[in-house]
């Protein structure tokens, strides 16, 4: 097997060394993040009292960050910092500010990170300093800076065939790093014939246990490797029963490197190793070649490495460090890591690393071989930080082979207090000398010291070779013949790995439960085609195995809608192919850059990349309930919701200076995740999905845009919250004015006083309405956490379980704390349940999953809208495309908090363009000067057109018109109180008016009309109003919309004719079968069929609202004015269709009223009976026609929609004799079933004499297992 050859590439591009200035501000008083930390460039109103930046700065350990698209890589050193002006903090930034944290310097970093074909630099800078005792805070500086001449390589694998793509392959594991010995029986006890086996052409293949390195240029091995080994007794070419294999095993416990700071493999326990024979004779350990000078170094001593760790707990729930020990009911503990032939006296390399949870000051009593250390001092935990972590690092004087550590902790008089140990080491000079076991050593010094080192072992004669194990696939050795003092040569000046081999301490490989391992090829056939032909990959999803079947169906789906190049991986394959069979994120990372690397060209390489399944912050399993299904990147950080952070952008920074997850790291694929833990879950959201796209959710709310604030309860947040969301909602409307903007700001309603805290009900409800109306998208800005959105819970896990807007999916931004914080599996967060809920909710979310600083969510939200709405694109992008970019614009750090969960290929029901309206009553739209009247008529007229303006004459369709009153003009209340300089906070904005008319057309041939009346409730004053135009085409998945926001609305028709006649309304449940009395399920459906000669009004004129009154509550009535919509060419009549939630057991009476146009009201009743969602009930049994002669349908109720019912009828004779029985399997949309039918004949197809019958209808539900039984007549004629 022919080792892998890196190709390293020069990107040769001339550069220039021209000096860059650049003068930077920092305007503490300004509330806008996009001057701080990002691209963009936006004015904002300024709060001198503003503690947004300095908030910030605590949150990023006082560091400010400035970032800017640049033309190239900078030289990281030539950074200058001149002209620094200061400014003295104000008090209120003195208030908040730790002053311990100031130092007296400033400390900066420059860095250079790329996205694509996009440079960025970014500047990091502490920019409050001590000077003369004083704090200061930085006003402006400059800096200058030159580009990077050097040429950077890019790494690259080239494509080539995994080393799985042929043969026998079985895999076993090793549980310890050393030497193992394999025999025959061995190799028969894992399934593989070693009988007539040669065992010259036995090979063995692994990479180890030690998790890969995070950095993509570090990253060498890209396919297993295959070792060196060596046979005892292989010259013969037969494998006997005293032959043995000899093969040098890394485990999964050692020290992972500094940038995991752990002794264990963050990912798996398990370590695998891959056997098998083959053609070829196989990679044998080689002599060693000893150097032939004379040896200037004598190398009696090696550095032995000791630890203690044990991966128990993560008291945060956060990163990826985990502790053991709780020190509570234990205060004190001992360990002791034990060193034979240890040199006393030298110094040791000692580490005790350990963590305190505690709401007050508690501290660790350290001491080693008896000698006490000062103790470590734990700060109190406070939100957002759960844990605090210290940790001792320095060198101890040996003693004994025993080095033994004391800890005792002091939980500062709070019995809540726990202390934790994370890891305790110890490196110390042994003597090279035998002990009975296998003896791996490595000396330091090696690395630092030229010449040629001589090792010398005593107590020698137990080894029989020692092995050069630098590098496992060229293993050196040199053999012993039983003396019992052994030297080799070799030359220094670099650090390499050894082991003595002691015959009687050979380890022992475990067999797994499934060992044969059947051929694979990732590597070398993902670019294929159906027909073995190279194709670019648009598109990856990986997913565990138990979800393949989901994750093919969304594949199948996207590519027959979009056309895209999809491949589907599992988890298994990657790990098997790019991590030796374990469980490790840079395998996957590694995978996607395989791909991206080997695309054809830089504008064909892969774009997005689906996460196919939940996570969590346990790797392992440690947890119940745990579902780990596709593990995410989490920070080593494990002790704050801010800091530490989870990130899936781990897999699409592809750069080979990348995988540190620095802040100067950029996307280059856009990244999102399913989140599903089965498979039905799993289907759930492809289904959703699948809905999406279809033509059954097409409709006008694609053209709706929600926005909704959080109220003021800090100066601070009017700026930063309100305004700016505010703000951002004028600019969708001006930069994409097809779109319909509705602005909830929470502090313009009433706030209300509960048991449970300050509550909006009517946000709660204007939101829910909001989302089960239809929006495209919802935004919201503002505080929130696990449990939902702001203090006042304006949306709740309860209220996104009982979402019903099926078809009429939103994509939900919410760039807030903590909402979906999906990796723990023992908590569901309201951001999850939005996104689970298969008949509501979110079909994709813009979302957190840990605290986020107000600047950094401000910025991203600024930065989020022009890339999701498109503001300069006919086709957005899709809304995982515009997350990356905005996270690329955003220079925290924070920003790694922010996901996008949902199909990353998925484009949002953006309707194209465009439908112009053309005529007003007749005349030419540019010509009119007509004013729309309350008690007008008016008809309108238009056509579909293309992108250049002609009319579209093959269209037909239907047409949805949506006439919107003037602007109306609204201010918030300052519920809060929150004043400045002692004016109370109010914020005046402009929101979209009532809605006058909301109805539809045929469109023919491209052309369309369509005709109202305007309602009584139309505002009197002069203004322009706005038309919303929707148009989706016949037998086609072609959708148009369009505008006109000059048309003039106002004043009162006095000539109009008399109407005093209110409207007729027919009231039903679930469906238009439903009769008064019947029953449903507790969250029924109201339809309303409405008629009136003049048309229904929806307009919200004061006391002239649609609504809904349930069991006679006056004080709780449902506002239906939003869900009602006219028929197609027909004013007068239309629908109003409205879920109904949570309903108590029983009888229920609901009343309804409307008004026409006119303002004529008129009032109807329905009753009807809660079974609850658990009680399968039925009613209304009959058969239709009764009597009859061949032909009868079998009717019924029920209240178990969706849901696959067991239905059973069986006719008797009068005596009880049955004649006729059928079974069948039903499952309605709605609430009535008329799929039995029955033509009079027996089950032996006879016809049956007329007379009186008797039936029995059997009902019985798959899901709860309840069964219904009812008897009604049926006559023959």
């Amino acid at each position: 097997m022919k080792k892998l050859i890196l190709f390293f590439t020069l990107i040769l591009i001339p550069i220039t060394l021209v000096g860059q200035d650049k003068f930077i501000e920092l305007d503490w008083n300004n509330t806008n993040a996009s001057k701080w930390g990002s691209t963009s460039q936006k004015n904002t109103v300024n709060d001198k009292n503003s503690e947004v930046l300095i908030r910030l700065l605590i949150n990023q350990d006082m560091n400010f960050i400035k970032q800017w698209e640049d033309i190239n890589y900078v030289d990281e050193n030539s950074l200058e910092i001149s002209n620094i002006i200061y400014e003295k903090l104000s008090n209120n930034e003195l208030k908040i500010l730790n002053k311990k944290l100031i130092i007296g310097k400033h400390i900066t970093e420059l860095k250079s990170g790329k996205s694509r074909d996009k440079f960025y630099t970014s500047i990091l800078i502490n920019p409050i300093i001590n000077v003369n005792g004083v704090p200061k805070k930085i006003i402006s500086f400059k800096i200058s800076y030159k580009y990077n001449n050097q040429n950077r390589p890019l790494k690259t694998i080239p494509v080539s065939n995994s080393a799985l793509a042929s043969g026998d392959w079985y895999k076993f594991k090793v549980d310890q790093t050393g030497v193992y010995r394999i025999d025959k029986s061995f190799l028969s006890s894992i399934g593989m014939n070693s009988d007539n086996l040669d065992p010259r052409t036995i090979k063995i293949f692994g990479n180890g246990g030690k998790a890969l390195p995070f950095k993509n240029i570090d990253n060498n091995e890209f396919d297993l490797i295959e070792n060196s080994i060596q046979i005892i007794g292989e010259e013969d070419g037969s494998f006997d029963n005293n032959d043995f294999i000899l093969f040098y095993g890394v485990g999964t416990k050692g020290y992972q490197g500094d940038d995991f700071d752990t002794n264990i493999n963050p990912y798996s326990d398990e370590s695998f190793y891959y056997v098998t024979s083959s053609v070829g004779f196989g990679n044998r350990i080689q002599q060693m070649v000893e150097p032939s000078g004379e040896a200037t170094t004598i190398i009696e001593k090696y550095n032995s490495y000791q630890f203690f760790e044990s991966d128990e707990f993560n008291p945060a729930k956060v990163g990826r460090r985990w502790l053991s020990n709780r020190f509570d009911i234990e205060s004190e503990q001992s360990f002791t890591l034990n060193f034979p032939n240890i040199v006393p006296g030298e110094l040791m390399n000692v580490k005790v690393k350990v963590a305190s949870a505690s709401e007050t000051s508690t501290s660790m009593a350290i001491s080693i071989n008896g000698t006490s250390l000062d103790p470590l001092i734990f700060s109190p935990i406070e939100d957002p930080t759960l844990l605090n972590s210290k940790q001792f690092v320095g060198e101890i004087p040996s003693g004994n082979e025993n080095v033994v550590f004391n800890l005792i902790y002091n939980n500062g008089g709070n019995p809540s207090s726990i202390g934790y140990l994370d890891y305790i080491s110890a490196e110390a000079l042994v003597l090279l000398e035998g002990n009975n076991q296998q003896m791996p050593f490595r000396w330091n010094q090696a690395s630092t010291t030229s010449g040629i080192g001589e090792y010398q072992i005593s107590n020698a004669s137990q080894f029989s070779q020692v092995w050069d194990i630098t590098d496992p696939s060229l293993i050196l050795s040199k053999l012993n013949a039983s003396n019992s003092t052994f030297s080799f040569k070799a030359n220094l000046g670099e650090s390499r790995e050894y082991v003595a081999i002691n015959p009687s301490n050979y380890y022992q490989p475990t067999k797994i439960n499934q060992s044969y391992v059947p051929n694979q090829n990732l590597k070398g056939t993902i670019f294929n085609d159906e027909s073995g032909n190279f194709q670019d990959i648009d598109y990856l999803i990986v997913t565990p195995s138990s979800l393949l079947q989901a994750a093919t169906k969304l594949a199948d789906h996207r590519y027959q809608v979009d056309g895209i190049n999809i491949k589907v991986i599992t988890l298994n394959q990657i790990y098997e192919e790019f991590s030796s069979g374990k469980q490790d994120i840079v395998a996957i990372r590694n995978f996607v850059k395989y791909i991206y690397d080997n695309a054809s060209s830089e504008d064909n390489r892969i774009k997005y990349l689906c996460l196919f399944g939940d996570t969590s912050y346990d790797y392992k399993d440690r947890i119940s309930n745990n579902n780990n299904m596709v593990p995410t990147y989490h920070r080593l950080f494990s002790n704050s919701t801010f800091a530490s952070f989870m990130s899936d952008d781990f897999y699409g920074n592809m750069d080979p200076e990348e995988g540190l997850m620095l802040a100067a790291e950029k996307l280059d694929i856009a990244v999102g995740r399913i989140l599903a833990d089965d498979l039905l879950l799993a289907n759930d959201m492809v289904d959703k999905i699948i809905k999406y796209d279809s033509k059954q959710s097409y409709g006008n709310w694609r053209n709706d845009f929600v926005l909704v604030s959080d109220d003021v309860d800090e100066v601070w947040e009017f700026n930063s919250l309100q305004k700016n969301l505010d703000r951002l909602g004028d600019e969708v409307s001006v930069r994409k004015p097809s779109i319909n903007v509705k602005k909830l700001h929470s502090d313009s309603f009433q706030q209300i006083a509960s048991a449970g805290g300050d509550r909006y009900p009517d946000v709660n409800n204007e939101f829910q309405n909001a989302l089960e109306t239809g929006a495209l998208i919802i935004n919201y800005l503002g505080h929130g956490g696990e449990d939902g959105l702001a203090s006042e819970f304006i949306f709740t896990k309860e209220t996104a379980q009982n979402l019903k807007n099926n078809y009429k999916f939103s994509c939900i931004v919410t760039v807030t704390c903590e909402f979906t914080k999906f990796d723990n599996p023992q908590r569901i967060t309201a951001g999850e349940l939005s996104y689970w809920n298969k008949n509501g909710g979110a079909i994709a979310l813009v979302t957190t999953t840990r605290s986020i600083s107000t600047i950094t969510a401000v910025d991203f939200n600024d930065l989020l809208a022009p890339e999701l709405f498109g503001y300069d694109r006919d086709i957005p992008n899709t809304p995982a495309e515009a997350v990356r970019i905005a996270k690329n614009n955003v220079g925290s750090l924070n920003r790694r908090v922010v996901f996008f969960i949902g199909d990353p290929s998925m484009r949002l029901a953006f309707p194209g363009q465009k439908i112009e309206l053309t005529t007003l009553n007749d005349v030419p739209i540019f010509e009119s000067t007509e004013i729309l009247k309350a008690l007008d008529k008016v008809k309108l007229g238009g056509e579909i057109r293309d992108n250049n303006g002609n009319i579209l004459a093959d269209y037909n369709g239907v047409l949805e018109v949506k006439l919107f009153d003037k602007n109306r003009d609204r201010s918030t209340l300052g519920n809060d109180g929150v004043t400045q300089s002692g004016e109370l906070l109010i914020m005046d904005f402009t929101t979209l008016g009532g809605v006058l008319f909301n109805g539809k057309a045929t469109v023919s041939d491209g052309v369309f009309e369509i005709d109202f009346i305007m309602p009584r409730d139309t505002q009197i004053p002069l203004g322009a109003g706005r038309v919303s135009l929707y148009s989706q085409r016949d037998n086609s998945l072609n959708n148009q919309t369009g505008y006109n926001s000059n048309v003039r609305i106002g004043g009162l028709n006095e000539d109009a004719p008399e109407d005093n006649q209110g409207p007729l309304i027919n009231l039903f449940m679930n469906d238009e079968s439903f009769v008064s009395g019947g029953v449903t399920n507790n969250s029924p459906i109201l339809i309303a069929k409405l008629s009136d000669e003049n048309g229904i009004n929806t307009a919200s004129g004061i006391g002239h609202d649609m609504i809904a009154i349930i069991d006679g509550d006056e004080s709780n009535p449902f506002i239906i004015n939003d869900y009602y919509q006219a028929d197609v060419d027909d004013y007068s009549n239309g629908t109003a269709s409205f879920t109904l939630r949570d309903l108590e057991v029983g009888l229920h009476t609901l009343t309804f009223k409307a008004w026409d146009v006119y303002n004529n009201s008129a009032t109807s009743e329905i009753q009807f009976v809660v079974a609850g969602n658990d009680d399968l009930k039925i009613t209304n049994i009959l058969n239709y026609p009764n009597p009859f002669v061949d032909y009868t349908e079998f009717w019924f109720n029920h209240n178990r929609p969706f849901e696959p019912l067991e239905v059973q009828i069986q006719v008797f004779t009068v005596t009880g004799k049955v004649i006729w029985t059928k079974n069948q399997i039903i499952i309605t949309d709605g609430f009535l079933s008329r799929d039995i039918i029955w033509d009079g004949k027996d089950d032996f197809g006879e016809s049956i004499a007329k007379g009186v019958y008797v039936y029995k209808l059997t009902v019985n539900s798959t899901l709860t297992n309840k069964r219904v039984e009812k008897y009604e007549k049926l006559v023959i004629l």
